[in-house]
């Protein structure tokens, strides 16, 4: 078992690796200058100058990538000198000779070229809304997912067993984007005065009265248009499970010893049909995260998805570097989390 779990997480700190490489030269292939952003019009070139050596943007990009990874590992090392030592939260270091230091830190995401704020400080303070709402969007897709799946199985063929698959087969297909802005109008917009809901809005807003105040219904509307392409295939997987298992041998020697319905389907059928599910639901956590960018782009949401668009119209790279990171990180360390689960459960995972 040790060992399942060290081969997954050297894979993932692999794929970790690449993803910093890939980010790192896209991001520098793009146009666009950030000393000019930084500097403004009419600095002198001497100004323009300093900027780009205190950025390391005067080196080679080869060096500029080693000096990024360094600032990344939570292991580097560095000049012992005080510039460093404020530059970074060391947890301690250990002079190694040759006026340098082995430092052991928490990675550093660099400087927001708009704010001059720490990155990872500006990621935290707007990650909380989008784990909110990913949370919210999969227990939306969850429950009602597993609920028209039941249905549409225990209905086969009735109208409302069509109903469910063509209406899921529509929610897999229409673009998040596009459900966003049907959504919003009508019930944000057109409907608002009956629903009661707003066409955008974030969790906190902050009332010139009361401070800040705690809006949950502004998590409504964007929930379900991020729960739309999950709860589709949550339902054709409930159905399609519920299906195979309803014509298993021990379901009919359970409806042979006349056990009630609702028990045959909610302890017996129900209970062996949601591994699947369980699967579908653990992979599209962490999807969830990175399809919430636009989808809070549209609804105005405050997260790290509109904090990641704005900073890409503002070409605020480490911003987004970052953001595109932690993203990243987060799917890998889900991905391992349900990897090491199934090799509990199953111990022909890891012989596999």
């Amino acid at each position: 078992m040790l060992k399942f779990v060290a081969k997954r997480f050297g894979y993932g700190f692999l794929v970790i690796l690449g993803v910093v490489h890939v980010v790192f030269f896209l991001f520098h292939a793009l146009p666009g200058d950030p000393v000019a952003l930084l500097a403004g019009q009419r600095a002198d070139p001497e100004t323009r100058a300093n900027i780009r050596k205190e950025l390391g943007l005067d080196q080679p990009l080869n060096q500029q990538l080693v000096h990024y990874l360094n600032d990344l590992s939570p292991i580097s090392i560095h000049k012992d000198n005080s510039y460093v030592k404020d530059k970074y939260n060391f947890v301690s270091f250990f002079s190694i000779g040759g006026n340098y230091i082995l430092a052991l830190k928490t990675p550093y995401l660099r400087r927001s070229f708009q704010s001059n704020k720490r990155v990872d400080i500006l990621i935290l303070e707007n990650l909380e809304g989008t784990i909110w709402l990913a949370i919210a969007a999969m227990l939306f897709a969850t429950f009602f997912g597993i609920l028209f799946g039941l249905i549409a199985a225990l209905r086969q063929n009735s109208f409302l067993d069509h109903f469910f698959v063509t209406s899921s087969v529509m929610g897999i297909s229409a673009p998040s984007f596009v459900s966003a802005i049907l959504i919003s109008m009508l019930f944000g917009y057109y409907l608002s005065d009956y629903t009661g809901l707003n066409l955008t809005g974030s969790l906190w807003v902050n009332d010139p009265l009361y401070g800040r105040q705690l809006h949950l219904k502004n998590i409504i509307l964007p929930a379900i248009t991020l729960g739309i392409r999950p709860l589709a295939i949550i339902t054709q997987l409930t159905r399609s499970s519920m299906l195979e298992i309803l014509q298993q041998d021990y379901i009919r020697t359970a409806k042979a010893k006349g056990l009630n319905r609702f028990v045959i389907i909610g302890k017996h059928a129900l209970k062996n049909a949601l591994n699947p599910v369980i699967t579908a639901v653990s992979g599209w956590l962490a999807s969830l995260m990175a399809g919430a960018f636009f989808i809070e782009y549209i609804f105005n949401w405050k997260g790290l998805g509109l904090k990641t668009l704005k900073a890409v119209e503002l070409l605020d790279f480490p911003v987004v570097m970052g953001s595109t990171l932690v993203v990243a990180g987060i799917f890998v360390v889900i991905n391992i989390f349900v990897d090491i689960l199934y090799a509990a459960i199953d111990p022909r995972v890891r012989l596999g």
